[in-house]
């Protein structure tokens, strides 16, 4: 009794009443007496002689007869009368011994003759439902079972035979490592033949994490398999960056299956998401497609719709739940009614299922990460014995797609733009690792460059720590119970977090590595003999696309030049003495690091990808030490002046000289930098219970608090600029370390905070306002994209927050503002909404305002269910008359993802630029080297395609483009990515 009550009084769904609901929303009662019911549903099955079904149900065993036609005995009978064309009116007659227990009419319609791909596949989590190690094991032991599968149906009819689908390939490349050849080669016979299919996801990301070069190189095992990868499956996250239709069509790859987890905490249908038909034609604003099918929410299963309706467990389930599910998609706007899965959201209304084909996805089992099975294929195959119709084809992804796109391809919707992830706040429930993996993209690609400018071949250890960073990108943030820390299963939450977080730190150090490795080769391949006539010289590299001042940072080792020597600072170009700042390691200080100081310094107009260099000759004193400044809270440069209120806790004024404009708005609900602590009123410790929690109001809102008893700890003015650090106290935080930053001659206000963060189950969430005097923010950086309120999104894409890239800009004729991230990509703009569906605001719209949402831990499963320790957050803000809001945003986020880079060198030229780019929207992403080949990668922020001359010293040759003078012209299409393979002297 107990465990009754226990299995029945929890509100999470259950399979058995799943099925129920169905049967009971895909029939009819037709007679009801004395307690006895008997329902009746036309269903879309036909018979090889020219017959359709009705399906009759009784809570008695009877005799049901249709008058005149057919008659069968039981409490669930399938009665055959021959196709309509319309509808007709039959008598159903329910007799026991007795006679005649009732009767009623009943109108057999025309039904849709479907055809069904059922294709078999194991979604991986890497984790979730056992440490990682013991996953991926799994799944390579997975292809072992489907190459015996595959081989003991070959003699089958061709719909009937076992297919598998890789839905994340990652495993098979693993797998093709680990094999002995014979069975490789028949891995890719049967690959090639069309029985197993490998997909272009190595494993399921949250894509909105992956910079744009990492989801490109994600996809460059495609040309590599020896056999066509021709389609796509992304599974569970609902959601997917606009970048991911060009990265994909660059691939090869035309088709996409998404399986949209149903959690309750998406509602893209109460977003534009019911009117989003499936199949679709995605388009990227390049022009690039994917034709995409994907699940129905909030009430389809996602990737257990075919395990729900019966194809793992038997025939005869299958038989009685696979037509009614097809009878309920062409006629019910959803096929489950609300509340089926625990979730008790409104439905919106929505048009049936307009096509007779159905892409239905099935595992082995009831459960992620299962295996292959042979009861599908055998169910397919008892199917097409007895019935005609639905057809059903054992498939692999991509057979779906070829059958709708030669019959249906025009006639398919098509829709553009993002489709925002609604699990995307899942990422600031691990910010720190988050963090470090934010800074290894950033430091990839100059690492890539550097060494292409040394003459050194990167792209082996390049792509290995990419793919470090992706495997953290990877959707799988921790075990289903992630408070728990078994050693084993679903509750080894401790273990797999570890394992996770390390990984994002080890692709930090990675990233590191190869910036450390690549900035001494690149000091090397520059490095002359020569006498200079300086103590040392510094290369200072300008790694971003657009010339900028900026300030750098160098190390000077003591044993290059002592540190009692009184050193300055020239600018090798012009003779001009920088002024300089110094921070010295001492080793009474700093015994484990290496002696030296640490010099800092502007660095005047220096073209994007250019180096300068410095040179360290004898100075006259030393380094002056930084001025105390009185502690008022100010801080100024030639552009801003920055006022900090000490009482408030958050900055009070940031005034653009040049433009005589404050961007604070003073107005504003929270001030500006402000930290905002968030506590929720559910409890900790339940799983999934937040896909099942409502929020309509603020209800749940337990706790706000914000930063307080502010303390100025330093005011200082150094040769290099004013900063100004503050120390704050907070709840979840055992402090809050404020550092505002102005640098000589550099346009740009530079924000770093530091939180002591407490661990804790209970829910929380950490914002930082930043509330600008400006209007609604018209444009933000998107992995392979950029957004804004009037760029196209798909239907049903998540609307309170924005997983952006690094920048946002508000453009007005008066004056543009940027903002920029480097560690936090979770925003929401004018308001905080509450975390939970629908999502209601709690504060009254302001448009110019941005909430970064720091960090998180609303999540009940998968990923982690506290967070702590010193995490950082870096931001920037410029602005600028008359510019674009795009080139600015571009502009603001170098200064965090682009710093400049400083290199030892024995003499080099005074300067030298590697590759320009004529048009201000074309950005070089990196360089890189393949064999004697240079790479040129490039990126368009214009809405419109662009041609762009790009300049490459040395360069003779490139692909598929004719060189003029050391350059080529290059077509980008609309915010899309382009590549220059050339051949340089």
């Amino acid at each position: 009794m107990t465990s009754r009550l226990l299995q029945r009084s929890l509100g999470s769904p259950d399979y058995d009443g799943i099925r129920q609901a169905l049967r009971d929303d895909t029939s009819t009662p037709v007679i009801s007496v004395r307690g006895l019911e008997v329902r009746v549903a036309v269903l879309p099955l036909f018979t090889h002689d020219g017959r359709q079904a009705v399906r009759v149900s009784s809570t008695e065993p009877l005799t049901h007869v249709l008058v005149g036609v057919d008659s069968a005995s039981g409490t669930d009978v399938t009665l055959l009368v021959p196709e309509v064309d319309a509808p007709r009116v039959l008598t159903l007659e329910c007799r026991d011994d007795a006679g005649v227990v009732g009767s009623a009419e009943v109108t057999v319609t025309p039904q849709r003759k479907w055809s069904v791909f059922v294709v078999h596949h194991s979604h991986l989590d890497i984790g979730y439902t056992d440490p990682q190690g013991t996953v991926l094991r799994h799944h390579l032991d997975y292809l072992d079972t489907a190459l015996r599968l595959a081989e003991e149906s070959a003699s089958w009819p061709d719909d009937a035979k076992f297919r598998w689908s890789v839905e994340s390939s990652w495993p098979a490349l693993k797998w093709l490592e680990a094999r002995p050849k014979e069975l490789t080669d028949r891995f890719t016979e049967l690959a090639r033949a069309g029985v197993i299919e490998v997909t272009a996801f190595p494993f399921q990301l949250h894509t909105e994490a992956c910079s744009t070069e990492e989801l490109h190189r994600q996809l460059r095992f495609t040309q590599e398999l020896g056999f066509p990868v021709r389609s796509a499956m992304h599974t569970d996250v609902p959601g997917a960056v606009v970048g991911l239709v060009d990265a994909l069509s660059m691939a090869g790859v035309r088709y996409l299956a998404a399986a949209h987890n149903w959690a309750g905490r998406s509602v893209p249908y109460l977003h534009g998401g019911d009117k989003l038909t499936r199949p679709f034609r995605w388009r990227a604003p390049s022009g690039n497609e994917l034709v995409v099918w994907f699940t129905d929410t909030p009430h389809g299963m996602a990737y257990m719709e075919g395990n729900t309706v019966g194809l793992t467990d038997s025939y005869e389930l299958a038989d009685d739940l696979l037509p009614r599910y097809l009878s309920a998609l062409a006629t019910r706007g959803y096929p489950y009614g609300p509340g089926t899965f625990g979730w008790q959201g409104p439905d919106a209304p929505k048009e049936p299922y307009e096509l007779d084909v159905l892409h239905l996805r099935v595992q082995g089992a009831h459960a992620d990460n299962a295996g292959p099975s042979i009861v599908p294929a055998e169910i397919a195959r008892r199917w097409n014995e007895q019935w005609a119709y639905p057809r059903l084809r054992s498939a692999i992804n991509s057979d779906f797609f070829d059958h709708v796109v030669e019959r249906y391809h025009d006639r398919l919707a098509v829709h553009e733009g993002d489709w925002t992830d609604w699990w995307a706040d899942g990422l600031g429930s691990g910010a720190r690792p988050l963090g470090y993996v934010r800074r290894a993209q950033s430091a990839l690609r100059v690492a890539e460059t550097l060494h292409t400018l040394a003459g050194v071949d990167a792209t082996e250890q390049v792509d290995a720590a990419y793919d470090k960073v992706a495997l953290f990108n990877e959707h799988t943030w921790g075990a289903a119970n992630p408070w728990e820390d078994a050693e084993e299963a679903g509750d080894s939450g401790g273990l797999q977090w570890t394992r996770k977080s390390s990984g994002a730190y080890q692709a930090q150090d990675d990233a590191a590595d190869l910036l450390h490795a690549a900035t001494r080769r690149f000091a090397a391949a520059l490095s002359q003999d020569g006498d200079t006539g300086a103590l040392a010289s510094f290369a200072v590299f300008n790694p971003a696309t657009t010339a900028r001042t900026d300030v750098v940072r160098a190390f000077l080792p003591r044993d290059v030049v002592a540190l009692d020597v009184p050193i300055a600072l020239v600018d090798a170009r012009t003779g001009q003495t920088l002024p300089h700042h110094e921070e010295v390691v001492h080793p009474e200080d700093w015994p484990t690091r290496p002696i030296g100081r640490h010099i800092h310094a502007v660095v005047p107009d220096i073209s994007g990808y250019s180096h300068v260099r410095l040179d360290v000759v004898p100075g006259a004193t030393q380094a002056p030490e930084p001025v105390e400044l009185d502690p008022t809270g100010v801080i100024e440069n030639e552009f801003y002046r920055v006022a900090y209120d000490v009482r408030e806790g958050h900055i009070s004024s940031i005034f653009d000289k040049r433009a005589g404009r404050e961007l604070v708005n003073a107005d504003a609900a929270a001030g500006f930098g402000q930290y905002v602590y968030d506590q929720y009123a559910t409890a900790p410790h339940f799983n999934h219970l937040s896909g099942h929690v409502g929020a309509h109001d603020r209800t749940l809102l337990g706790d706000r608090a914000i930063g307080r008893h502010a303390r100025i700890t330093k005011v200082q003015r150094t040769a290099v600029g004013e900063k100004l650090v503050v120390e704050l106290h907070g709840k979840g935080v055992d402090w809050i370390r404020t550092t505002i930053e102005l640098h000589a001659g550099v346009p740009r206000l530079d924000l770093t905070y530091q939180l002591a963060k407490q661990g804790t189950p209970a829910k929380e969430a950490v914002f930082l306002a930043f509330p600008f005097a400006a209007g609604q923010a018209t444009a933000w950086e998107l992995t392979g994209g950029v957004g804004g309120p009037d760029v196209p999104r798909v239907p049903g894409s998540a609307e309170y927050m924005l997983p952006i890239r690094h920048w946002i800009a508000f453009e007005d004729p008066e004056l543009t503002i940027a903002w920029a991230t480097l560690e936090a990509p979770l925003v929401q703009l004018g308001t905080i909404h509450m975390p939970y569906a629908p999502f209601p605001p709690t504060l009254d719209q302001e448009d110019g305002t941005v909430y970064s949402w720091a960090l998180n831990n609303i999540w009940d499963t998968n990923f982690p269910a506290q967070q702590q320790g010193e995490t950082t957050f870096r931001y920037a803000v410029t602005s600028e008359v008359g510019a674009r809001g795009r080139r600015l945003g571009a502009v603001a986020a170098s200064g965090l993802t682009e710093p400049l880079v400083a290199a030892l060198v024995n003499g080099s030229g005074t300067e030298k630029t590697y590759v320009s780019v004529d048009h201000p929207d074309v950005l070089v992403t990196s360089l890189g080297r393949s064999g004697d080949e240079c790479v040129v990668r490039l990126q368009s922020l214009a809405a419109e395609p662009v041609e762009a001359t790009i300049t490459l010293p040395g360069l003779r040759s490139a692909r598929d483009l004719d060189v003029v003078d050391e350059s080529v012209k290059v077509r980008l299409p609309a915010c899309g990515v382009a590549v220059v393979w050339g051949t340089c002297s």
